[in-house]
């Protein structure tokens, strides 16, 4: 029998039926031709390529894999992606970031040839019916292959601190040294686009929502976004918002959400932990109001950075309140090209006065209104 015979029967058997049945047998035949493993891991590289095709991104894959399947299945499916990599067209500074952020090359723990065999059936069949995903090309050249910015660095380094410091004073300055500075950013990347002989067009990136708490941290980012110059679209059932903007203010998204994410998480601790010293239990919902005044609060102070920047800039130059504009209008264009259809999800398990209360004092002390001016830092 031939080792492609092998895998087809395999395949036939368990791919396209879900029982358990089904999958002990293919797993059987697997087990039982070593000769097969070789083209078992080429079918693989096949279901990434056309993952590829179906809109999905390294870290889509690794993150629903994570979801739905078990580190084992983890394992597989960055080894597959590295393995496809070697033999795909190069895709841009994003996706290359992708690729090395995938898990590490740990050693897999021991494992019998019908074990192995089953997981990799199982992972077989998550990539099979993954559906298609919006895609998201990124827009000109010059964005493939821009270094990251002197701004972004320090933006990075901000926000650096204000996750490691231990002092809530000294986070706030810190954040909101970082906003600002991304805010300006921002307004020089928008006029020196507006100027240049091919202007960059809006692009598109995935960030991980994940669970617990997802709707509040959704909510967060979708603030974040919105005082970024950006637009965020939730997907619940596979962990991710999609965020569309140009690429600098993409970039601060991310960092800032991320930043945000782990202050915000680091408060929460401290608040229930003040709260157990007063005799109250810790609950979901208590958290879940946290996250969720924390994400609103912390919006409202974002954008009042964002605006006072802008409004300053603007009385300097009185090109940028028509680039911002523009700009505007390309970011909802390309929104509602990629996403024709979209519903509102109203925030559920928002009801603990004491988690709301506290979470809007931390996002008070995270983001702050203006500072003095950044001037040669």
């Amino acid at each position: 029998m031939s080792t492609s015979s092998t895998v087809d029967r395999a395949f036939e058997a368990a791919l396209y039926d879900t029982a358990d049945t089904a999958l002990d047998t293919a797993a059987s035949l697997l087990a039982a031709d070593p000769a097969a493993d070789a083209e078992l891991a080429r079918r693989g590289e096949e279901f990434v390529t056309t993952a590829w095709r179906r809109g999905w991104q390294p870290a889509d894959l690794v993150r629903i894999v994570r979801r739905e399947l078990d580190d084992v299945h983890v394992r597989l499916v960055a080894a597959l992606i590295r393995a496809q990599a070697a033999h795909d067209r190069p895709r841009g500074p994003r996706w290359a970031a992708q690729l090395d952020g995938l898990p590490d090359r740990a050693a897999a723990p021991r494992t019998d040839r019908f074990s192995h065999a089953t997981a990799v059936l199982e992972l077989y069949r998550l990539l099979l019916r993954l559906p298609v995903l919006e895609p998201l090309e990124a827009g000109t050249p010059r964005q493939e292959h821009r270094p990251e910015s002197r701004a972004l660095a320090r933006i990075r380094a901000l926000l650096a601190k204000a996750e490691a410091t231990g002092y809530p004073q000294e986070a706030e300055a810190l954040s909101a040294k970082a906003q600002e500075l991304m805010a300006r950013h921002s307004v020089d990347e928008a006029l020196l686009s507006a100027h240049a002989p091919s202007p960059d067009a809006p692009g598109a990136c995935r960030i991980g929502v994940e669970p617990p708490y997802e709707q509040a941290k959704a909510v967060l980012l979708d603030a974040v976004a919105e005082a970024n110059h950006c637009r965020a679209v939730w997907n619940e059932a596979f962990g991710f918002s999609t965020v569309v903007g140009f690429e600098t203010d993409l970039e601060a998204v991310e960092l800032l959400y991320t930043s945000l994410l782990v202050q915000a998480e680091t408060a929460m601790t401290g608040a229930e932990a003040a709260q157990r010293a007063g005799g109250r239990r810790r609950t979901k919902t208590f958290r879940q109001s946290f996250l969720a005044a924390y994400a609103h609060r912390a919006g409202t102070r974002l954008r009042a950075v964002a605006e006072r920047t802008a409004a300053g800039a603007g009385a300097a130059d009185a090109d940028l309140l028509p680039v911002l504009a523009s700009r505007q209008v390309a970011v909802t264009d390309r929104l509602e090209r990629m996403f024709p259809e979209t519903t509102t999800t109203r925030l559920r398990g928002v009801g603990d006065a004491a988690g709301w209360t506290e979470g809007t004092r931390a996002a008070d002390r995270a983001q702050v209104g203006r500072r003095r001016p950044l001037s040669g830092q």
